[in-house]
């Protein structure tokens, strides 16, 4: 079976993009791990299927990371999920409506000439709450964790998946490869945690590296930085509108009832490829 991926990148965090047609599923864990490999595949941070929509919603997101396994919700994946969207004819009046695992998402786009622009997202209210995010602790505040001899202090949040947001001195000195791996399944986190690793900079904003659950460190994460934004401005560290910096680019934050996220989306190329040769079942 031929499968036409397309791919794209928000601030570097990058996804392969599949419609699927004629009510095919979503991608299988096997050729979601297969076609993200970076060496034996084509490579990204995770695999997107867009779906049909269902009540009212105009398409539904499915999510695989680089391991393959499911996740929750992306908010650079879902911008990029809307520059294929608009191409199949959504959208085009501005306004997207997406159904997520991790809850409905509105998206307003900007289209000119048929092709998306740019794209901000409502990512829906952050939540503190335990049982929520989900977090097995009585409160998702001051946090402690420690490996190998270091000690992390910060807030857990959930964005519609769960991150522990840990404030650093500085992002470019953290360890992210080494203990993100260990971070992210820390026992208070019964699905596993995005691990953020932020510190305020001098243009009044927050630097932030990731390491995301199933992937490892990423240049961007929508998500992870609407989570980092909001610890931080329960902190008193910035303010309701502000700019994630991040290694691959900036992307803007707003909060209130619920966390606006918007940023740059750049289509790569499309191409095609066999599943069962790459998954190692042709000759």
């Amino acid at each position: 079976m031929t499968v036409h991926l397309s791919k794209l990148h928000g601030t570097g965090n990058d996804f392969l993009v599949a419609v699927a047609r004629d009510g095919a599923a979503g991608a299988d864990e096997a050729f979601a791990l297969a076609v993200c490999d970076r060496h034996r595949g084509i490579g990204a941070d995770g695999l997107i299927t867009l779906l049909p929509g269902t009540d009212g919603a105009d398409c539904t997101m499915e999510l695989r990371n680089a391991d393959g396994g499911i996740a929750e919700m992306s908010g650079n994946g879902i911008r990029c999920l809307a520059w294929v969207a608009v191409r199949e004819g959504l959208g085009l009046s501005g306004r997207l409506v997406v159904e997520t695992d991790g809850g409905r998402r509105t998206m307003s786009l900007l289209v000119e000439g048929g092709e998306l622009r740019s794209a901000a997202v409502d990512m829906g209210p952050v939540t503190f709450e335990p049982a929520s995010i989900p977090l097995d602790a009585p409160s998702a505040f001051d946090l402690e964790a420690t490996f190998h001899g270091t000690t992390y202090r910060g807030d857990a949040a959930g964005m519609g998946n769960p991150h522990l947001v840990l404030l650093v001195d500085d992002v470019d000195a953290a360890r992210v490869a080494q203990h993100g791996p260990h971070l992210e399944v820390d026992e208070r986190f019964p699905n596993r945690t995005n691990v953020e690793f932020v510190a305020p900079n001098a243009r009044g904003g927050i630097d932030m590296r990731v390491w995301e659950r199933g992937v490892g460190e990423t240049l961007s994460c929508g998500t992870g930085a609407c989570a980092a934004a909001a610890v931080a401005h329960r902190r008193g560290i910035v303010g309701a509108d502000t700019v994630v910096r991040v290694r691959g680019g900036e992307l803007s934050v707003t909060l209130g009832e619920t966390v606006l996220l918007g940023g740059p989306v750049a289509h790569v190329f499309d191409t095609e490829v066999d599943e069962q040769t790459l998954v190692g079942g042709g000759e």
